[in-house]
């Protein structure tokens, strides 16, 4: 077919087939496309390597989609998006508050309809303190808490015993387990919340039977109760519906003496993570280091995923070591515990984070691309002394507006740390 562009004419030339695995380059730039691999150390022409994911990393093949792309810069460099004045589209859902109290209705019964409150979701709550809980307690009957500390020691007191989470280690507590937490001066971390799934392990495939977070290293508390009235009241706080409710009782509600089943809290230390990574060529998508999963009802698609970036040995050869450019169908929250996040050494600090909505660019910054490109590939100890995280989702995230209004750490000049990167196209020189 005939084309017309600017005055030039061209012949517009197609490939068959749906579903295919297609491979293209210009045919102005013999050899564009890198043979054998995904993201060379450095690329033919001076050209960025970029994935586009169309579907979740750990989808069956059959339905796995994505493509790799080889541009004259990373789609990753552009100013802030800005919203447009039109095509707004609003709703209020908030038509009937919440009640978490018994319900009967008598005859005749008066017509119920659903809240349309959905049983499939997620949120992520940064979580400051210095307090403990005296008298007080917590359940979550909208979903499961997966808890990272970041800063300070976590003695969290359940139903099912006792559990001192510290920073580098995570626990979880199950949907409608009433828990109260004892700080030790200031306190910080991040919290996964996860609504309509419990987490689990996720499946190993290939890698065999062992490998990534071992069931044996998660541990379960022990039965520990106390037998105590509390003439002044004692509170149980429910979480209903994304609001608060509370409840007086006059007695300790950690009253267990024995328990057995398969539905408890639990933790589990980050190091003993079993780290599965390249041994040869191109750099993993990050799926690899999946510690837990949600998973939803599409084969391979979490409804959430809780990731980490350990210490490990970087061994790939002719390979740009660091995370890739990328844009990705699910949305991508990352936190740091500790240390200094390969991809992004200044700016990221330990207690802040990130969020790359799905299918906004992102990747390394330019210091890190330039530095990586020209590394010398050998053997090398990577992120040692840190741990990043990341919930990875195939929902929509937002920041709340309260966020959005209160807080005086956002960066407004994140973008900025891309505007350095530069073309290093040569059409001329292979």
């Amino acid at each position: 077919m005939w084309g017309f562009s600017q005055s030039v004419w061209f012949i517009l030339q197609y490939m068959s087939g749906f579903g295919n695995e297609h491979v293209s380059e210009d045919p102005r730039c013999p050899g564009a496309l890198p043979e054998g691999q995904n993201n060379p150390q450095v690329c033919p022409y001076g050209l960025y390597a970029e994935q586009l994911s169309g579907s979740a990393f750990t989808c069956p093949r059959p339905t796995n989609k994505r493509s790799w792309l080889y541009r004259i810069l990373p789609s990753v460099c552009h100013k802030p998006f800005k919203p447009l004045e039109e095509g707004h589209l609003t709703h209020n859902w908030d038509e009937v508050e919440p009640d978490p109290n018994q319900e009967r209705g008598l005859a005749p019964a008066p017509l119920l309809t659903p809240n349309g409150l959905g049983r499939n979701g997620i949120a992520v709550h940064i979580f400051l303190c210095n307090t403990s809980m005296i008298n007080r307690c917590l359940y979550n009957s909208d979903g499961d808490f997966l808890i990272v500390p970041q800063q300070g020691k976590l003695l969290i007191t359940t139903e099912f015993g006792k559990m001192l989470v510290e920073p580098n280690e995570i626990c979880v507590i199950q949907q409608g387990m009433r828990f109260s937490v004892e700080v030790f001066g200031e306190t910080r971390g991040y919290i996964l919340e996860v609504y309509g799934a419990h987490f689990e392990l996720p499946d190993l495939g290939p890698i065999g039977a062992n490998g990534l977070a071992n069931p044996r290293d998660f541990l379960v508390p022990v039965a520990w109760y106390e037998d105590r009235q509390v003439p002044g009241g004692y509170t149980v706080i429910s979480k209903y519906q994304g609001k608060l409710f509370a409840a007086q009782q006059d007695f300790s509600p950690f009253n267990v003496v024995a328990w057995h089943g398969n539905y408890t809290p639990y933790k589990y230390h980050l190091e003993k993570f079993m780290v599965i990574n390249s041994v040869a060529f191109d750099h993993a998508d990050p799926s690899i280091f999946t510690v837990l999963t949600a998973k939803s009802t599409r084969p391979g698609v979490a409804v959430t995923d809780f990731v980490i970036f350990p210490p490990r040995w970087g061994v790939a050869n002719n390979t740009f070591r660091p995370p890739y450019y990328h844009r990705n169908c699910m949305s991508e929250f990352m936190g740091l515990i500790k240390g200094h996040y390969e991809a992004k050494e200044e700016g990221f600090q330990p207690g802040g984070a990130s969020l790359h909505s799905m299918m906004t660019p992102h990747g390394p910054d330019a210091d890190c691309f330039e530095k990586a490109s020209k590394a010398k590939l050998e053997p090398e100890r990577v992120a040692e002394g840190t741990m990043a995280f990341m919930f990875e989702s195939s929902l929509s995230l937002a920041v709340t507006k309260w966020g959005l209004q209160t807080s005086n750490h956002l960066d407004k000049n994140y973008y900025k740390c891309w505007e350095p990167l530069k073309s290093h196209f040569n059409p001329n020189c292979k």
